[in-house]
């Protein structure tokens, strides 16, 4: 949960920052506007009851949280499952209620011509907030910001007196300029033919979890650059909106994709559903579409989308889309088979995910070369569009060495990928237009028989450090990015003179 509060000066500020087609301001200090932090420790307590609704039957909102029964520390932003030592709490799902007192600025609360709006900048999954008690917002579907005016509130008894003279507002908003284009068998940036090379994320770090954090998000940009990467794909869901900013400044490009993971059943495609992933979309592209890095959308990932009703779905999805945003190519990432998939009709580039030797035919590396190129031939001669392998790797432990090469040792996971480059090497002379790494790094997971604390798949551990992989990797960046003189500028914006990534 990222929280923050704030006052803007001026009863016009939100009449173009709530529109779609100005997009969703960021929160930023300017001659009008001041903004307060609300991160730091907040009262936290987790609904343990049966039903996990004993804090709404209680009305724990009423009064302060520490009447309820015992509270605990919790950093915000953080995941509060990797905080603690409590094992109950580790794998706990269900409501947990946070809360925060606060001193607001004097002139925030007695002058009525300050709009004073609060600010979540992300909680997962469903969140409610009140103020003093008063329910003020409501939100479904993590990852991407949501508002409320609470200026009434912290204003209550002052009477509205108007004053002459027009009220100034002002908000810095950088700007870069680039066009992005498709054809049957190339991603056109700028008119120039790009090749994504780059890399899957999660925004996960030991200790702090999801939790947005400045230092790591340096690092990882800073191992982005060692490696020559210049793309990553917002995998499974929207990132901060700093990391955005970041990519911005320093020319990666983004397929930014939303938290459509995880449409696997027949109910998945109900008209609810849909209703819901239109209203996601349309969060993500007011809040997304002002930054340059960001090329395409993915409105999903593995999505079960040789099921009847998947058709429509991604037909409307896709449309909706682009009705928000003329300016982008929308796809889905799929794993179905390029016969069945219904859905692959209606995006603009393909975006295959494929684990050939890992997930089947363990251990025989040999049988890659044939999977991997007859997927290729098969979809580029059914759809005649541009395809990027969106995912594929191997999971390996750190120091596990087996010559030959066995599963989850380091010569596995290189032999592995170099598998996979001997046919990306043939193809993206053709109609293959990028590949991303699964995964950037180590990340945690639900515990299970297959995962080794956590999915192994990183070319990074989790605290960052590079396996054998990473290191091929690195070579075969650079040598694309020189071949191309395109590296890491395609999304330059007039942010950049000072960008280490530029050139």
């Amino acid at each position: 949960m990222h929280a923050g509060l704030w006052a803007a000066l001026g009863p016009l500020l939100w009449a173009c920052g709530l529109a779609l087609q100005g997009g969703m301001l960021y929160p930023q200090e300017s001659p009008s506007r001041e903004r307060k932090e609300l991160d730091g420790l907040w009262s936290f307590r987790a609904d343990f009851s049966e039903d996990r609704r004993q804090g709404f039957e209680l009305q724990w909102y009423r009064t302060p949280l520490r009447e309820s029964g015992p509270t605990l520390d919790m950093p915000v932003p953080s995941s509060f499952n990797d905080v603690g030592q409590d094992r109950q709490l580790r794998s706990f799902v269900g409501w947990v209620w946070y809360e925060r007192e606060v001193t607001l600025p004097q002139r925030w609360t007695q002058d009525l011509g300050t709009r004073v709006v609060l600010r979540i900048g992300s909680a997962h999954y469903h969140a409610i907030v009140w103020v003093n008690g008063v329910h003020v917002a409501e939100h479904e579907g993590g990852h991407l910001p949501f508002e409320a005016d609470i200026s009434k509130l912290v204003q209550s008894g002052l009477t509205a007196q108007t004053a002459a003279g027009a009220v100034s507002d002002f908000y810095a908003l950088p700007v870069g300029i680039r066009t992005v284009a498709v054809t049957e068998h190339r991603f056109l940036i700028n008119g120039k033919p790009f090749y994504f090379h780059g890399v899957n994320k999660h925004e996960d770090a030991d200790i702090r979890g999801r939790g947005f954090d400045w230092p790591l998000l340096v690092k990882d940009f800073n191992l982005l650059r060692w490696l020559g990467a210049n793309a990553f794909r917002t995998s499974h869901y929207p990132y901060a909106e700093e990391v955005m900013q970041l990519c911005d400044r320093y020319g990666i490009v983004v397929i930014d994709e939303s938290p459509g993971v995880g449409i696997v059943l027949a109910q998945s495609y109900s008209n609810e559903s849909l209703q819901h992933h239109l209203q996601v979309m349309e969060e993500l592209v007011r809040r997304d579409k002002n930054h340059p890095a960001v090329v395409m959308w993915s409105v999903a990932n593995e999505p079960a989308s040789f099921l009847k009703p998947a058709g429509y779905y991604f037909k409307t999805l896709i449309a909706h889309t682009k009705a928000l945003d003329p300016s982008r190519p929308v796809t889905f990432v799929t794993n179905s088979n390029y016969e069945a998939d219904l859905g692959a009709p209606y995006v603009d580039v393909i975006c295959v995910n494929s684990y050939y030797s890992w997930y089947h035919d363990y251990g025989h590396l040999e049988v890659i070369q044939l999977h991997l190129a007859t997927e290729f031939e098969n979809w580029y001669r059914t759809y005649q569009k541009p395809i990027i392998q969106s995912e594929y790797g191997a999971g390996s432990i750190a120091g596990f060495h087996q010559d030959p090469p066995l599963m989850f040792s380091e010569e596995y996971q290189k032999g592995l990928l170099e598998q996979y480059h001997l046919v990306l090497d043939q193809k993206r002379k053709d109609y293959v237009v990028g590949e991303l790494i699964w995964n950037f790094a180590d990340f945690m997971t639900d515990q299970s028989p297959q995962r080794v604390l956590g999915n192994k798949k990183g070319i990074f551990t989790r605290q960052r450090q590079p396996k054998a992989a990473a290191f091929l990797l690195r070579e075969r960046y650079w040598k694309l990015a020189n071949e191309t003189m395109y590296h890491l500028s395609a999304a330059k914006s007039q942010c950049l003179e000072n960008s280490p990534f530029s050139f």
